[in-house]
């Protein structure tokens, strides 16, 4: 089941003249493919390493995003994406502790299971305009 929630951003808006988007998710959510589309869309984003840190709200002490966006996806087709057997036994850890504090403080969640980057990207996007956020203009 793909469960999408959009939020209010407001709370964190740092008063920048480009907002910035943040990215955040397990191993093989999407998040790279994500950024690059977003950048090519005009969109400011950071791609966030929060699954990679101890340090729960890392996430906001780093980047302080205006937007943050958190791509989910199932494990069994994270490691199939990945080219993996079988899952890794770390990544419950990433998942109920390491990205805990992002997933409940998120703007937009996604879960990209099943779904074609074409289709996370025209997802996000919508979320975006639905939360009034501009992408840069182009020169």
């Amino acid at each position: 089941m793909r469960v999408v929630r959009i939020g209010s951003c407001n709370s964190r808006s740092r008063g920048r003249s480009v907002p910035l988007i943040g990215i955040v998710g397990p191993c093989a959510s999407g998040k790279s493919t994500l950024a690059l589309s977003l950048r090519a869309a005009g969109y400011a984003v950071k791609e966030i390493a929060q699954e990679h840190s101890v340090v729960p709200d890392m996430w906001q002490r780093l980047t302080s995003p205006d937007v943050l966006i958190y791509l989910d996806v199932d494990p069994a087709e994270g490691a199939a994406r990945q080219g993996l057997d079988v899952i890794p036994s770390w990544w419950r850890e990433e998942r109920e502790v390491r990205l805990r504090h992002a997933r409940e403080h998120c703007d937009v969640y996604v879960d990209t299971t099943g779904m074609t980057p074409s289709a996370v990207v025209s997802r996000i996007l919508m979320a975006l305009n639905e939360l009034g956020i501009p992408c840069v203009a182009r020169r």
